[in-house]
């Protein structure tokens, strides 16, 4: 019995030791020079402000809905087009066989509509002369309305050939700049298949999307400023169009705003912070949308979490639960509230319980 209790008080002090060990050498290591981030940094801004992204008012996608092997790509992306350029062909070989069966039916129509017509007005004469009867006139009347209308036919089946050749021969919308080719040289066009984008190049316009408790307070012609967040750019901008729904925005009011002209070098795609000159309501709670930077975020398996700013000037790894991603930024379902900081970078590896100091 006295050896196993010596057994124990050995085993528990080595135990002790180790974890003191433990706990002196993470004291004894240098504090990690860190970046945080958080709501507390922009409390002291007056103004309600929502992320963005820039996008072109003019955009589409093109597509043809004939199918055919894309023949020929006239443009590279960044490349600037004109309306009415040729952007893609697609082989068209059997639109071309149609067209020459449909010049061929206008021409036979054509000559039984001129020999019907003839014919009419021979009887008409011959009828004002009482030398034809009603029957025969109204015979040839009936042939002569049937002539004229088969040429009617004709010449539409070739406007409805002439349609299709609009979607072989893919054309630009607006004048503006391709983003992207989606096909190449020998590539199968299918109906609906996007072949290249092409946005307009003059004006750029910002989509924000605002919470339920300002969008009351938001007007079109506002005027805002516009933060190129990857520039450090302030741009004005004018609100464009207010979205009265949520329903399909995840609880949040789409909000679009006309950039005003700049000589800054502003691309489409680009992440802005916007500031509406709305003064905060005094009763936000911290049930307010929470968004955080994608970089910021560890990964562990299937767990997803971030480093807060602990007591003592520590490092604490918080679990988090997400919801949707706006750009580059993610909403913080629970886990984390708007009155806490978070560590967006440092220059060395963070763990749990780690000393670090704020930059």
């Amino acid at each position: 019995m006295k050896k196993t209790i010596a057994i124990l008080t050995l085993a528990s002090t080595l135990l002790i030791s180790c974890g003191g060990d433990k706990r002196e050498e993470v004291a004894t290591l240098p504090a990690i020079a860190v970046k945080v981030a958080g709501i507390s940094e922009t409390d002291s801004s007056p103004y309600v402000s929502a992320s963005g992204k820039i996008e072109a008012e003019n955009s589409a996608n093109l597509s043809t809905r004939m199918m055919g092997f894309v023949t020929k790509v006239n443009v590279k992306v960044g490349q600037k087009v004109s309306k009415g350029q040729l952007l893609v062909s697609v082989n068209n070989t059997d639109l071309q066989a149609k067209k020459a069966q449909v010049d061929a039916s206008i021409i036979q129509a054509q000559a039984a509509y001129n020999n019907a017509k003839k014919d009419y007005d021979r009887f008409v004469n011959l009828f004002a002369q009482q030398s034809a009867s009603q029957k025969e006139l109204d015979d040839m009347t009936a042939r002569y309305e049937m002539a004229k209308a088969g040429l009617e036919a004709a010449k539409q089946m070739r406007n409805e050939i002439n349609a299709q050749f609009a979607y072989s021969n893919i054309s630009a919308p607006f004048n503006g700049v391709v983003t992207n080719t989606f096909v190449k040289e020998g590539d199968m066009a299918n109906p609906g298949m996007p072949l290249v984008s092409v946005e307009g190049a003059k004006k750029l316009q910002v989509t924000a999307m605002v919470s339920e408790s300002d969008i009351a307070s938001i007007t079109n012609g506002m005027k805002v400023k516009v933060l190129v967040k990857s520039l450090e750019t302030e741009v004005d901008g004018t609100v464009s169009e207010v979205s009265l729904s949520a329903k399909n925005t995840g609880g949040q009011y789409l909000v679009k705003i006309d950039l005003d002209k700049s000589d800054a070098k502003i691309l489409s795609g680009m992440f802005v912070n916007v500031q509406f000159p709305i003064e905060k309501k005094a009763n936000v709670t911290t049930s307010d949308i929470v968004l955080v930077p994608e970089s910021a975020l560890v990964k562990q398996g299937q767990l997803t979490g971030i480093y807060t700013v602990g007591a003592n000037n520590t490092a604490i790894l918080r679990w988090l639960r997400l919801g949707k991603t706006f750009g580059n930024q993610v909403e913080v379902l629970s886990g984390l509230n708007n009155k806490e900081q978070y560590i967006v970078s440092s220059d060395g590896k963070l763990f749990n319980g780690a000393k670090i100091s704020v930059k």
